[in-house]
């Protein structure tokens, strides 16, 4: 009986646990690196109102891409986003939890640092529409030469799929299309170049 007792309360206690960090809200997670990411946009000229907030060591099957608005200081839109897939085969999910990350032509990763997203194009992905990518650290310089640019993707998924990762392409931060009209009307508002941070927490 003692030991049916000691178990029970194992189970409670682990319940417990398991309730405290689930209810742990994201935007406390978040508010740090959207401090440091309000101070940047300040100090370079980019948009204060809002910014793109992508943390890549999040499972590509949950959400990772946080639109996060200065002024609430809450996220206001977040979803899947994939990354490059490196030298695994390109559409598959292999990376999903360990992302290569590089600043070399050819090498099909994507590239951690600070974007200044630049001018809105056409897209052969998606709805058609990308935005271009400016990047603004020694770790992303090349993405304009390279190409990445924000785009949708008819695979990535409008809801999280894991224990599933997101689809992995060639470098780009791509979303699904439902986001992706989100994100395009706020760009198309915004008053000046938004700041898009892509990260790996804890590295």
């Amino acid at each position: 009986m003692k030991f049916l007792s000691f178990i029970l309360a194992l189970v409670l206690a682990f319940n417990a646990g398991s309730q405290k960090i689930n209810t742990t809200s994201p935007e406390m997670a978040l508010s740090t690196k959207a401090n440091q990411a309000l101070t940047f946009c300040k100090e370079n000229d980019l948009d204060t109102t809002f910014c793109i907030l992508v943390d890549m060591s999040i499972h590509s099957g949950r959400n990772r891409l946080f639109v996060y608005d200065f002024q609430t200081n809450k996220i206001v839109n977040e979803g899947l986003c994939s990354h490059g897939c490196g030298k695994a085969p390109w559409g598959s999910d292999q990376t999903k939890t360990a992302p290569v990350f590089s600043n070399l032509h050819e090498s099909h990763c994507s590239s951690l640092g600070k974007y200044k997203i630049g001018t809105r194009g056409y897209s052969n992905w998606g709805i058609h529409v990308n935005y271009k990518l400016h990047g603004l650290e020694q770790t992303n310089s090349n993405a304009y030469a390279r190409q990445i640019v924000l785009h949708s993707w008819n695979n990535v998924n409008n809801k999280e799929t894991f224990p599933y990762g997101a689809p992995e392409g060639w470098g780009c931060p791509a979303i699904s299309n439902e986001l992706m009209k989100k994100l395009d009307l706020k760009l198309k508002q915004a008053q000046k170049p938004v700041l898009l941070w892509i990260y790996q927490e804890g590295s």
